[in-house]
């Protein structure tokens, strides 16, 4: 049985559900899942800087006593500049968030590559290598709230 499937709704920029009469669209789960483990906000570290001023490290109540949590922390890059040294933590904290997939066994490999796409767009393109089947290739894009 597939689970529910998680839509990116490119408008808003967000993940959500579709309900087809009588019930909610099933299928596409490993979409889904790189869905939940990207734009979930995972647990911040100790040692990681809460930009927002907040002191907040997020995360979900679910993630306590384990020993992966799950979502990224991506969202702790929210704050900041475009700069190459945000891309390559924001292309870091993508890997981290879906290294489950690999450690599981769900896929062989995978790759991600991160990139401005236009002025306060933040992109990130992955690969998934299915131990049998196709390569599956995602692509994501969404506004960044840069510090000027």
């Amino acid at each position: 049985m597939s689970d529910v499937s998680i839509i990116w709704d490119v408008d808003n920029s967000r993940g959500d559900w579709q309900f087809v009469a009588p019930a909610l669209v099933t299928g596409n789960d490993l979409k889904s899942s790189v869905l939940i483990s990207l734009f979930t906000d995972r647990i911040a570290n100790p040692d990681d800087a809460i930009k927002d001023g907040t002191g907040d490290p997020r995360g979900w109540w679910g993630d306590l006593g384990e020993d992966v949590p799950i979502g990224s922390r991506l969202w702790l890059l929210d704050r900041s500049k475009q700069t190459q040294d945000v891309l390559n933590e924001a292309r870091d904290y993508c890997l981290e968030a879906l290294q489950w997939m690999v450690d599981d066994q769900v896929v062989a490999s995978l790759d991600v590559q991160t990139q401005w796409v236009r002025a306060t767009f933040l992109g990130v393109q992955i690969a998934l290598y299915q131990p049998y089947g196709p390569q599956i290739s995602l692509a994501y894009a969404w506004a960044w709230n840069q510090l000027s």
